[in-house]
């Protein structure tokens, strides 16, 4: 099957890209299976440009762990303090102290870079 590959600037090639890795999926040519490799890193430059991956706030990601394990607030009482640093937290109006950061990477199994905030930078 011979195909050309790609150049991924838009919606409307990034749909004609993956139509093309469709179409060759089902190839056993050596040569088939490259362009496929080829053209899968061209969509996956583009996808990672169009929808850069960020990670949760700290809001969030706590409310998918309260979530999956089935947890309160006041369950995170014993971990953060007390209900009213829960609430904050939560509300995304204080950030966690190492000693919270510990309690909840303890707890959930999780990496403590989920949890700490990243370092701001100062506008002159």
């Amino acid at each position: 099957m011979r195909a050309t590959l790609f150049i991924v600037e838009d919606d409307q090639d990034h749909a004609q890209a993956k139509a093309l890795v469709e179409k060759l999926m089902g190839s056993n040519d050596a040569v088939d299976l490259a362009r496929m490799a080829a053209q899968a890193s061209l969509i996956e430059a583009y996808e990672r440009a169009r929808w850069p991956r960020r990670p949760p706030s700290l809001p969030d990601l706590l409310g998918y762990l309260m979530e999956q394990h089935d947890l309160s607030r006041a369950d995170l009482v014993p971990l953060l303090g007390t209900p009213s640093r829960v609430s904050e937290v939560l509300n995304g109006k204080r950030e966690l102290s190492m000693s919270m950061v510990r309690n909840l990477r303890e707890r959930f199994q999780i990496p403590a870079d989920l949890l700490i905030a990243p370092k701001r930078s100062r506008a002159a």
